[in-house]
């Protein structure tokens, strides 16, 4: 029985409580609000991870490995604490909370200080520990909340418990916001510094873990004010590192100077020819490994590709040099509606290394490269050559060791220089068009992609794409063994290889004494006609004015290159091509001279065609 008023006392002590009883208070009320603490924590279990916190980017690279572009709703890139070096992770600990690795989880004073700031209606940042901000990201939502406080404390007690330092390190790196739309350290990395989060010296780490602390206040380049509050972060954080023993004075001496991020750029995304590189990439990826694109949409995947970085973009510059010149759609009608694709082949393995798929791949979504459509013409007429070579050495094996054309092949020679169908015409009907079609698809082309065997066959109706029929000729340059095209050499997920990218061995298409005259013949081509600068061991055929009016075409080879080029019109949206009549203007042979023009540049041989002219210069003969 509770003695209260106190029987025995008079006035005011009768109403003061006795020790005991202030002692017996203090102890039920301890006792209660243990009870109490206990029962919270034993509801409270840890949920399963937001489905946010696990959203990824997939990340392409370059063939040199550095970053070609994240596509992802969210452009984050998940790293194991591997990964993070040191000095990153002591400039957060330092900068954030510095006593992570040995506090429970929790601040019950940062805690207390929020929950006064939240009654004022005032930020209630600043108070969590390391593993409290991670539960916010991980676990739940970024409501500003009673209840979510009170979750994300016993949640973060619990978390302190069953998961180690480095995992919730780790989690927190990956999941934090550094603002320019980057979630997690490695994203962060490239948007500020363009490089991965394994090379940031202990400098650039300091100013990003300053950015944690609000990027919207702390990235410098956002304005003076926030460059002023940056430069101070940066320097108080490596102090930090100093005063909690991360780093030593003489170290902390080496970075006096502010490591000025790159400016902040918005995102292009999939812009220029970076979309293209993604879809035909992406068409590989799930031709080859079984992944659908639902399983690519997860996010999460490292992706190499074949792509080099300034092929790409020299191809792209060499169409807008040779195009912006020669091109008038605002004054000539003819001239719109054009459209280029090319691509370039490595002989010796059949990489991929660059495309031109459009202007624009968020406004012109067709893949030039890679669209089946365009009537091939006269380089079609290549492996009809082929298939005669092949059909005359069989018919004359004595010859079989001697890599020089048979009298047979000289009327063809001048066909491709004239771009005359009549002698290929003959041609299928004496070698047969099934022969031809064979010649074609062992050299690399799709059989999907030819024409019906008629008796225009041999003469180019059968639409091959700018990459296969760049790989095709590719063949030829290899002494006769074709390799399948391929753009990715490995993929990862999660630090895990993916299957199935395993490159099949070239196979012979053509025996390496066919291959050498078909060379030799192209190789006269492009001395008789003059259409490139023929680099010793080049080669090349284009169509020409006999050719059909819908599309012209370029294909040149070295033994390290093989590019085609073609030029079409069509408007978005229609299957038919229009006609070439007068692109270019009238002396332009219907368009035909912007394709080898076009090769020229991109091979850097750019003295044997004047811009200006609309025939091709004439070739020097020392430069054979």
């Amino acid at each position: 029985m509770i003695d209260y008023p106190r029987r025995g006392r008079r006035g005011l002590r009768r109403w003061l409580p006795s020790w005991r009883l202030l002692l017996g208070g203090f102890l039920l009320f301890v006792g209660s609000l243990s009870g109490l603490f206990a029962y919270v924590y034993s509801q409270v279990s840890i949920p399963d991870e937001n489905a946010a916190a696990r959203q990824e980017a997939n990340v392409y690279y370059w063939a040199d490995g550095s970053q070609m572009t994240a596509v992802g709703a969210v452009n984050r890139q998940i790293v194991p604490l591997s990964q993070i070096p040191a000095s990153m992770r002591n400039a957060v600990v330092a900068a954030e909370n510095a006593s992570f690795y040995s506090d429970p989880g929790v601040s019950f004073t940062g805690e207390l200080r929020a929950v006064v700031n939240m009654a004022k209606g005032e930020d209630v940042q600043g108070g969590s520990t390391i593993t409290q901000q991670y539960v916010k990201n991980t676990y739940l939502s970024q409501d500003q909340t009673y209840t979510r406080k009170v979750k994300e404390f016993f949640i973060s007690l619990k978390v302190s418990r069953t998961k180690s330092k480095d995992l919730i390190l780790q989690g927190y790196l990956n999941s934090s916001w550094f603002g320019r739309q980057a979630y997690g350290i490695q994203a962060a990395a490239y948007a500020y510094y363009g490089i991965p989060a394994k090379d940031l010296d202990p400098s650039r780490a300091a100013l990003l873990a300053s950015t944690l602390k609000g990027a919207e206040q702390y990235d410098p380049s956002l304005s003076a004010a926030n460059h002023a509050r940056a430069v101070a972060r940066w320097s108080w954080t490596l102090d930090r590192e100093v005063a909690n023993g991360l780093m030593t004075p003489a170290e902390r001496n080496k970075y006096r100077t502010f490591p000025e991020p790159k400016k902040e750029s918005v995102s292009t995304s999939m812009a220029g020819q970076i979309g293209y590189l993604v879809n035909v990439t992406n068409a590989y990826i799930t031709k080859r490994t079984g992944l659908a694109a639902k399983d690519l949409a997860r996010g999460g995947y490292r992706i190499h590709t074949t792509f080099e970085k300034d092929k790409v973009r020299r191809l792209e510059q060499a169409v807008k040099d040779v195009t912006g010149k020669g091109l008038d759609p605002k004054n000539r009608p003819t001239d719109r509606d054009v459209q280029i694709g090319a691509a370039t082949i490595r002989p010796r393995d059949g990489a991929v290394l660059a495309l031109y798929g459009g202007s624009d791949a968020t406004r012109h979504f067709t893949d030039n490269a890679d669209t089946s459509g365009v009537p091939a013409g006269s380089v079609f007429k290549t492996f009809a050559l082929a298939a005669l070579i092949d059909d005359q050495r069989r018919a004359h094996p004595v010859r079989r060791s001697a890599y020089t054309p048979p009298p047979e092949i000289s009327d063809m020679q001048s066909a491709l220089v004239t771009s005359a169908h009549a002698p290929f015409v003959q041609l299928g009907k004496s070698i047969g068009w099934v022969a031809i079609r064979n010649a074609a698809v062992d050299a690399g082309l799709l059989k999907s992609s030819m024409a019906p065997l008629e008796q225009t066959f041999p003469i180019g109706t059968s639409t091959p794409s700018a990459i296969r029929t760049a790989d095709a000729y590719a063949t030829f340059a290899n002494s006769g063994r074709q390799n399948d095209p391929y753009s990715v050499t490995r993929i990862l997920r999660h630090g895990e290889p993916v299957g199935g990218l395993e490159h099949p061995d070239s196979r012979a298409a053509f025996s390496p004494g066919v291959a050498a005259i078909v060379d030799k013949v192209l190789q006269g081509v492009a001395f008789e006609n003059g259409t490139q600068s023929v680099a010793p061991g080049a080669a090349s055929v284009a169509t020409g004015a006999d050719d059909l009016t819908k599309s012209a075409w370029f294909v040149g080879y070295t033994k390290d290159l093989s590019t085609a080029i073609t030029l079409f019109r069509n408007k978005p949206g229609q299957a038919q091509l229009l006609s070439l009549k007068d692109v270019g203007g009238a002396d332009s042979l219907r368009g035909n001279i912007f394709p080898p023009r076009i090769w020229a540049r991109f091979m850097g041989h750019t003295g044997e065609f004047d811009l200006n002219r609309t025939e091709p210069a004439e070739r020097d003969p020392a430069s054979n």
